[in-house]
């Protein structure tokens, strides 16, 4: 009997200590060493893709900024030029003056001052008349686009800034136009 008590008594006790030994799996714990790591790629990652993005929006200011560069250099340094005796803006100046236009109404701080020149054939007070006519064409123009007249101001040179000093037609040609600048 006492045999028959010895194994009910291990059967209770020692069969289900066993079973919930081995039932139970051990849980696997990462080390904070590891979370540590993780953490750490998971920031450099980040850190890297934030480096990356600001790279391209420095790139894109970059190319905007050359782009504006460019725009503000054609608008300077293209003048129009105009007809022996005459303030009728030709289907090339009309072109360009399309294009300074464009980059006025784009730059609405951005005053021009358009400066009426003309050859050195005629009197002073005819040329200073006619290089204001120019001018005013062209402001005419550029307005008639949807430039304010706000942004736009004329001044005549006449004769007195040519750009081509020689005697000759082709000189004469070089010094009847239309020159930007801006305030």
């Amino acid at each position: 009997m006492r045999k028959k008590l010895l194994i009910t008594l291990a059967m209770v006790l020692i069969i289900p200590g066993l079973l919930f030994a081995v039932s139970c799996a051990k849980k696997t714990i990462r080390s904070e060493t590891s979370l540590t790591q993780q953490a750490e790629d998971e920031a450099a990652a980040e850190k890297a893709e934030l480096a990356r993005q600001q790279a391209i929006e420095e790139q894109r200011l970059q190319e905007e900024a050359e782009l504006m560069a460019a725009a503000r250099n054609m608008f300077l340094n293209e003048d129009i030029f105009f007809e022996f005796d005459s303030a009728v803006l030709l289907a090339e100046a009309q072109t360009i003056l399309r294009k300074k236009a464009e980059w006025l109404i784009n730059n609405t701080e951005a005053a021009a001052t358009i400066e009426g020149h003309c050859d050195e054939r005629g009197t002073n007070e005819y040329n200073l008349a006619l290089g204001d006519r120019r001018a005013e064409s062209a402001k005419t123009f550029l307005m008639d686009l949807g430039v304010k007249g706000s942004q736009l101001s004329c001044i005549s040179y006449g004769e007195e800034h040519p750009v081509d000093p020689g005697h000759n037609e082709e000189a004469w040609a070089k010094n009847r136009r239309g020159h930007f600048t801006i305030n």
